[in-house]
């Protein structure tokens, strides 16, 4: 355990003890073990520790680029099929003559019903059209609760023709930094061409969510597929550590969200 949490941060452990244990489950039963939706730095860390077994995974989010996807880990001999991967995708039925919804809307009234983020994955917005994924068990309840946006009377139905489906496009702006090290202010000073001192500001004002959580400490480690939201400069991803310069300095291959 100590040799694998030494390539990872600590407050991932959890994360990475509970995968190790479907990595065992499927060894020892050698059947399928299905995940909930898992961000892409979770789905990094799972690929990480079944290098050197004989365990294939594959990922479904049901959307075309998906960022959050349930995860099927399988035994060689297994072919999965769609239906494996049980989700479910819902449209949103609201007035919208009187009402824009925006992300953060339907985010917070998924969580204020106690659902668990991990039970519902990409939430789409297109013009008036809204829908999200979710895991196929969760289905009736969120048909019979999820009633209201705010103050708004909402209701939900289950999209079942795969071309209504919202599809989008992220553009990615691949760049190359070079930094001192792989800490926080110093990378953030790097993309925002700011100064280690003005980068720190704008992280202990709680400016900066890595991996979908704030993160307000300058000194934090950053690791490879990790992403970053700046409030007022868009959305970041570490793509590759590409190693090091003569100077000792490292090489960063990074994306920017147009």
């Amino acid at each position: 355990m100590d040799a694998i949490m030494q390539h990872f941060r600590k407050d991932e452990q959890p994360f990475i003890e509970m995968a190790m244990g479907w990595v065992r489950e499927v060894e020892n039963s050698y059947a399928p073990k299905l995940t909930d939706f898992l961000d892409p730095r979770e789905r990094f860390i799972l690929d990480s520790l079944i290098g050197g077994t004989d365990i294939v995974v594959e990922s479904y989010g049901a959307y075309p680029e998906s960022e959050r996807m349930r995860v099927l880990l399988f035994p060689s001999y297994y072919v999965p099929e769609p239906n494996d991967f049980e989700v479910t995708i819902f449209r949103v039925k609201y007035a919208t003559k009187f009402l824009t919804l925006e992300h953060k809307d339907v985010l917070g009234s998924l969580m204020s019903l106690g659902i668990e983020r991990a039970k519902f994955g990409d939430i789409q917005l297109a013009g008036d059209e809204v829908q999200f994924a979710v895991v196929s068990d969760m289905k009736d309840y969120l048909t019979a609760n999820f009633t209201s946006i705010g103050k708004a009377k909402v209701s939900v139905e289950e999209v079942t023709n795969k071309e209504e489906l919202i599809v989008t496009h992220d553009l990615w702006i691949e760049s190359l930094q070079i930094v001192s090290s792989m800490r926080l202010d110093a990378v953030i000073a790097s993309l925002l061409n700011f100064s280690r001192q003005k980068a720190s500001v704008i992280i202990r004002r709680d400016k900066v969510r890595v991996n979908w959580a704030t993160q307000n400490d300058p000194s934090a480690e950053l690791y490879e597929s990790d992403m970053l939201s700046i409030r007022g400069f868009g959305r970041f991803k570490i793509i590759a550590v590409e190693g090091r310069t003569k100077k000792d300095k490292v090489r960063l291959l990074t994306g920017h969200l147009e």
